[in-house]
């Protein structure tokens, strides 16, 4: 089906479809599944994705095992899930897409005479999740970075606060602002309260990290009542506050290989040092300061880095100046 055909009024309710958007970019042909399960009665929408970058595994694992597990009948609304939202940069294991080398998450709201990259997130925004009440889109640290296994959401947005703390993660990330090309600034920008995680990646999928995402949807359907039920509650032990834009973190100037000096969630103060670069004779070449107080909320956990490569993210606390 094309994108530019799917609409939910053509599906039956009180059943489940299994859905391929299926166009050509530049030559190069894309199909994008959707699993969709329309519920008994009409409700709210509730739009997932997952794989927007290519080598982010848990959100597509936390699909493919709730969704085929949802009873349609029982449900007052839709769940509209796309597994791999980017399966050219998915099948090469990459974050960015082989096809045109760009990163599918900072490309939104996309546009159809500028590759396929652009063309997947122009698809994707009009067709899928402008159609939503509610979006979730599942990320990870991937194969490099390294991020708490946690929920975030719009900070000036009371919808999206209470969503994440029905959510259910034990970690929160608020953001009051969202910077350009997401999937939640597209829907931002559309009036659609969202939310996203981040999980510690690695390539690898974590079970503990699983169950949270597994648990997570399983709560935000209930929260918007397409499920019955209440969302089941669980001990907030971190509530962060600030940007989280990963393109703004501490980064490398040169090559090297990464010696970090603090971990994950750790409080840092203003000065200290989070980790050094060193070359291969053991020579510190470039060390890393925290610029000021706060949590470590990212670290580039794969020790070989780049120039201009992201290595250390901070945010604040929420309730704290």
């Amino acid at each position: 089906m094309h994108p530019d055909e799917f609409d939910l009024a053509r599906f039956a309710r009180g059943k489940t479809h299994a859905i391929e958007l299926e166009f050509s970019s530049e030559g190069h042909r894309i199909l994008i599944p959707v699993l969709l399960q329309r519920g008994a009665r009409e409700g709210k929408v509730l739009v997932i994705t997952a794989g927007v970058h290519g080598d982010e595994y848990e959100g597509v694992r936390a699909i493919l095992d709730v969704v085929p597990r949802l009873d349609p009948v029982e449900m007052s609304g839709d769940l509209v899930a796309v597994s791999v939202a980017n399966p050219p940069a998915f099948w090469s294991g990459t974050r960015t897409s082989p096809l045109d080398g760009v990163d599918l998450a900072r490309s939104f709201p996309g546009g159809l005479d500028s590759g396929p990259t652009r063309a997947i997130a122009y698809y994707l925004a009009q067709a899928v999740i402008a159609c939503a009440d509610f979006f979730l889109d599942l990320h990870s640290g991937g194969v490099k970075l390294l991020m708490p296994t946690m929920v975030g959401y719009d900070a000036q947005d009371a919808r999206s606060r209470d969503a994440a703390l029905a959510f259910g993660a034990s970690v929160l990330w608020g953001h009051p602002t969202v910077a350009s090309g997401r999937t939640i600034s597209f829907a931002k920008e559309r009036g659609i309260p969202w939310l996203y995680t981040e999980a510690r990646g690695a390539g690898r999928i974590h079970l503990e990290d699983l169950r949270t995402f597994e648990v997570g949807i399983l709560n935000l359907l209930r929260h918007l009542s397409v499920l019955p039920g209440r969302p089941t509650k669980k001990p907030i032990k971190y509530h962060l506050y600030g940007d989280g834009n990963t393109d703004a973190s501490i980064q490398s100037n040169q090559q090297g290989f990464l010696i970090s000096c603090v971990g994950l969630l750790e409080r840092v103060k203003k000065g200290q040092e989070l980790g050094r670069l060193v070359d291969l004779r053991g020579k510190t070449v470039e060390t890393f300061l925290s610029p000021s107080d706060g949590v470590v909320a990212m670290i580039h956990e794969f020790p070989v880095v780049e120039p201009g490569a992201p290595l250390f993210l901070l945010a604040g606390l929420a309730g704290q100046a």
